[in-house]
């Protein structure tokens, strides 16, 4: 495993919402922050929950982007997978070739 940095991407149905963020606040020894936005997720395997979203064609969801050392990140992930097991909760991991904040 790698101290580079990596992308950790969680998408999960907007009803696991603040669950998820709960938990990654939770997280504090390896995540320091992330990014959420909603999202609008499409495919055959994604689930339709609401009536809404069936007239919708989409179900709703959000994101959230993790730039962590990607040691970190299959920390993070085997974590992810004990507790949140069941959700449908579905990632990728990238990786970050630079990341910075201007000041």
């Amino acid at each position: 495993m790698s101290t580079a940095p990596v992308c950790l991407t969680l998408i999960a149905s907007r009803e696991l919402r603040d669950e998820l963020f709960d938990y990654l606040g939770e997280q504090a020894d390896i995540v320091s922050g992330f990014t959420a936005t909603d999202a609008a997720g499409h495919g055959h395997d994604v689930r339709l929950q609401t009536q809404a979203e069936r007239v919708r064609g989409h179900a709703d969801q959000v994101v959230v982007r993790i730039v962590l050392p990607q040691l970190d990140a299959t920390r993070l992930l085997d974590r992810i997978k004990v507790s949140l097991a069941g959700t449908r909760l579905v990632y990728w991991i990238v990786p970050v070739t630079e990341f910075g904040t201007i000041d």
